[in-house]
């Protein structure tokens, strides 16, 4: 007996833990069980093999990332030279700018000699040379013609060539600064497309394992489920079979058996309507004259407490709420009520030494010491008075 209560303690835990779809056949086989065995090995398999390719896929996605890392160490890089070369051509461009005001500064500077010598009477032979010559090197290549102007003349024009020498080589840095900058921007759009491109490679490859990583957890998940939920409706079933077959070999027992003082659930899950609709389905089923078959709840097959799971699965309880359990379970997975307070859709259980490893039997009460009950193969499903099959537990369950 301490046996059968750890049994069905522990049935309750697991059904209680896990969704049990509705299977309209008899008790799964042990062939069945099998059978899903061997579908969910397949599904390791395909998980095992689809492993390796992910495997070899996150080496891919490795060497899209150190792409990635390096192509973004080169636009960083790009960008550092980029600010430079912009800084260095900023910076040539003034230099440009301000030479080339010296010149001009110089130029006036002659003018001013050439007006001073016409204005004094001067010749401006002296100065021809200077004004006719094509450049400051030609100015340069006469310098005896800078001694004869003095001192102060000679100082603006040795400034004249300075200046226009500096400012040549200040265009020259300028441009070779542009060419810079805009080497350093298409080398910087050039890293960055790469970088781009590396990472939306490597998001595409990633969003793609993880899909095939789901898709195959899912069907593996699935299919343990399916193998899982067989073997414990079997459990299950064998159990309530069990329990009923060594009740029609058990004498002496009570009609009623004595009050015990057993707990259910300590709150009503279901409201009187619901009650109402689940008696309306048992009694739908009792009229078209179902078959009883061991371990099914419908559509067309039931036993005793898969006719319960099914009435009230028809009435909205559903999963967390409501499970496929057996008679004995259900004892305890329901309000206790005292037999004297009974309403319409109260479970009625019914055992073989008045415990509640013992119960091997459920019914569903119709109202006026009536029941609806899956009784048994012989028999099938009945209207019948609630004390027509002995050993009624002294409460009913309330949903």
């Amino acid at each position: 007996m301490r046996r059968k209560i750890v049994i069905a303690i522990a049935l309750m835990g697991a059904l209680t833990l896990a969704t049990t779809p509705a299977i309209a056949k008899p008790k799964p086989t042990l062939a069945e069980i099998e059978a899903a065995k061997a579908a969910e090995a397949a599904k390791k398999a395909a998980a095992d093999a689809a492993a390796k390719k992910l495997a070899a896929a996150n080496q891919t996605l490795r060497q899209l990332t150190a792409k990635a890392n390096a192509a973004r160490a080169l636009y960083l890089k790009a960008q550092q030279e980029l600010k430079v070369a912009t800084a260095q051509a900023n910076a040539a461009a003034k230099h440009a700018a301000e030479t080339a005001q010296a010149v001009q500064e110089a130029h006036k500077t002659i003018g001013k000699m050439a007006a001073n010598a016409y204005i004094m009477g001067g010749s401006l032979s002296d100065i021809q040379p200077l004004l006719s010559a094509n450049g400051p090197q030609e100015i340069v290549d006469q310098l005896s013609t800078l001694n004869t102007l003095g001192a102060r003349n000679s100082t603006a024009l040795a400034r004249f060539k300075a200046a226009e020498v500096v400012a040549r080589a200040a265009k020259r840095a300028a441009d070779a600064a542009r060419a810079a900058q805009a080497a350093a921007t298409e080398k910087v759009a050039a890293a960055k497309k790469v970088a781009d491109d590396a990472q939306a490679l490597q998001q595409k490859e990633v969003n793609k394992l993880q899909a095939v990583q789901n898709k195959l957890m899912k069907e593996l998940a699935n299919a343990k489920n399916v193998r899982v939920t067989l073997e414990q409706q079997r459990q299950l079933a064998l159990l309530e079979e069990s329990q009923a077959n060594t009740a029609a070999n058990t004498i002496n027992q009570a009609k009623v058996w004595p009050d015990l003082g057993f707990k259910g659930r300590s709150t009503v899950r279901t409201t009187e309507s619901q009650r109402l609709a689940a008696v309306a389905f048992a009694k739908k089923q009792v009229q078209a004259r179902k078959p009883y078959v061991w371990g099914t709840q419908g559509p067309n097959t039931f036993d005793c407490s898969g006719l319960v799971f099914a009435s009230y699965r028809a009435a909205g309880l559903n999963w967390p709420n409501w499970d496929r359990l057996n008679s004995a379970l259900y004892a305890g997975y329901t309000y206790h009520v005292p037999l004297t307070a009974l309403q319409p859709g109260d479970l009625l259980f019914y055992s073989y030494k008045g415990t509640i490893s013992t119960i091997h039997h459920i019914t569903i009460y119709a109202g006026n010491g009536m029941m609806w009950e899956a009784n048994s193969k012989s028999t099938g499903l009945l209207y019948s008075s609630i004390y027509s099959v002995k050993g009624l537990m002294p409460f009913g369950g309330r949903v």
